[in-house]
């Protein structure tokens, strides 16, 4: 046998090819008929070298500005990241039970779903709620409901993400009181709250108020928080919705953290120093199923984060420049056509959210397509994750994909792409009239119809679904709520309103929308107000007699 080196020298080339001769070369052999376009409609070349880079010199170490590597300098060599699972279905003791469950089987923080009534501000037994009440997360009407969701799990302890916006500020009342009555100051509790309001205008539709009183609502909790709750993200900025509404990579990007800077901007004027509460901002990411463009997202997302803290906003605190963010995989590439392809979806898309640096990962169940999931399809999304950080060996180095020409050349045209977006919106006086104007509404709309367009004409392959359609589908089991479930949440309902102090009821909502018709900060008075067991419908009715509601001009 020949030693190695004489094989080498036999077979490779005896001077590097040129660019030039690569192309030629690579022109001689026609391309395969397919878009090679990334999920945003981006053109992707044959290959990237480091002529394609802009932003060379600005990639720098994890731990180091601009972050784009990771915002601390082990990254998962030193933790992993927080492993959740987003659980609520039916009442309050159902998912108290699914939240036993995962924490049993290895999770380690707790991500909460509200139903829809909740999440709109509703009681369970207002009118809008009838046959949604506990059908696609927990029923939480009222502190007591909080109390029962928790009851057996130390808040001390344990991380909880609640993902409501609307009425975010009355539900963490309801959380600080719950752990009041377990013993537990707000000083101990550590967790996030959704509470991003401008978001809701633009992708997902569930709100209460007029924009400019909730941004006001947005902007007590992040004061209140900052002084009384040090552990707590008060906001968790989020492009989730954005991107499972339509949006391409760089619309996630930009407008995300355009509301993300707003938020900002308002609590500065509110006269809180931006060191104060910049640090305990979060936000949170969709993983698509385009794998570099997703990385290459969440790069760029640190670095203009850091960049535009530091430079526009004068964060002097370190921590204030580092952007710490959630993933979720993406809802929106499930199917409901063979359903078990999607836990080769789901596992594609939380390895980018891995290698993209994310300190919180939720995998979705294959069968949310369907359903809410199942046990079964909960404990395979959580074991993916489990494979990902104990099997798979991609955890051993910091961000192994730097410095590859593909990714940092992705990194630099997102960034460049969300500037441009950045401008657009300050044409318009800013992201609070933008979204008044629907101008991030039509881009999204417009995004998700070339998309849709694409995948309808075949042009993009969804697998299972417009190919590859061969094969019979075999019944997937799947989680039914029972329809008792919410007639027991009315009866509680109406049974705590019964037997409540009625003259402290109506003194503690008044004294609230007293408080909202001037300029002091509500969170004291959302505290009382859950201490004498008022119900979420009620404090929400309460501010909207002040406020008044809010109708959407819709976008086209």
């Amino acid at each position: 046998m020949r030693p190695f080196n004489i094989l080498m020298a036999t077979y490779l080339p005896t001077t590097p090819a040129s660019y030039e001769e690569w192309r030629a070369a690579y022109g001689l052999s026609p391309e395969r008929d397919a878009a090679f376009r990334t999920l945003s409609g981006d053109p992707v070349e044959p290959l990237y070298t480091e002529a394609d880079l802009d932003y060379a010199g600005e990639i720098g170490l994890p731990g180091q500005y601009p972050y784009t590597r990771g915002v601390y300098p082990s990254m998962y060599r030193g933790r992993l990241w927080t492993m959740r699972q987003f659980a609520g279905f039916g009442g309050p003791e159902e998912t108290n039970e699914r939240f036993h469950y995962l924490l049993d089987h290895g999770q380690t923080g707790l991500s909460t779903a509200f139903d829809m009534p909740s999440l709109m501000g509703h009681d369970s037994d207002h009118a809008m709620s009838l046959g949604e009440v506990g059908r696609e997360g927990v029923a939480v009407d009222t502190v007591l409901d909080m109390e029962t969701l928790f009851k057996g799990i130390p808040l001390d302890e344990v991380t909880v993400s609640m993902t409501i916006n609307a009425p975010a500020a009355i539900m963490l009342a309801f959380y600080v009181v719950a752990a009041e009555r377990q013993g537990i100051p707000p000083e101990r509790l550590g967790g996030t709250i959704q509470t991003d309001i401008l978001k809701e205008y633009i992708a997902q539709k569930e709100w209460c108020f007029p924009i400019d009183p909730a941004m006001r609502l947005v902007t007590d909790m992040v004061e209140w928080c900052s002084k009384q709750m040090p552990r707590w993200h008060p906001i968790s900025i989020s492009g989730y919705h954005i991107r499972e509404a339509g949006s391409t990579a760089a619309q996630e990007l930009a407008f995300t953290l355009k509301d993300g800077l707003t938020y900002v901007e308002h609590a500065i004027a509110r006269g809180i120093d931006v060191d104060d509460f910049a640090p305990r901002l979060s936000f949170f990411f969709n993983a698509q199923i385009d794998f570099f463009e997703e990385i290459a997202k969440y790069r760029a997302a640190r670095r203009i984060w850091a960049r535009e803290l530091r430079d526009t906003h004068g964060a002097k605190h370190p921590k204030s420049l580092l952007m710490r963010f959630h993933t979720q995989t993406a809802g929106v590439s499930l199917t409901a056509q063979q359903p078990l392809n999607n836990i080769v979806r789901t596992a594609i898309e939380a390895l980018a959210g891995v290698l993209g640096g994310t300190q919180s990962l939720h995998t979705n169940s294959y069968d949310e397509a369907l359903a809410l999931p199942t046990e079964e399809a909960v404990r395979i999304a959580l074991r993916t994750q489990q494979i990902i950080a104990h099997e798979t060996g991609v955890t051993n180095t910091i961000d192994p994909l730097g410095g590859a020409y593909f990714v940092e050349a992705l990194t630099d045209r997102l960034e460049r792409q969300a500037y441009d977006y950045f401008r657009k919106i300050d044409e318009l006086g800013g992201m609070v009239q933008a979204v008044k104007d629907g101008y991030p509404q039509r881009e999204i709309a417009d995004a998700a119809f070339e998309l849709q367009r694409e995948i309808d004409s075949g042009r993009r392959v969804v697998v299972g679904v417009n190919q590859f359609t061969e094969g019979d589908d075999a019944e997937t089991p799947i989680l039914r709520i029972d329809p008792a479930l919410e007639r027991r949440q009315v009866g509680k309902l109406q049974a705590v309103k019964a037997d409540r102090d009625g003259t402290a009821l109506a003194d503690a909502l008044s004294a609230l929308q007293h408080a909202a018709g001037d300029s002091r900060n509500l969170m004291e008075p959302l505290l009382d107000a859950a201490r004498v067991h008022a119900s979420e419908g009620e404090i929400v009715h309460a501010l909207q007699q002040v406020w008044g509601d809010y109708r959407e001009r819709p976008a086209f």
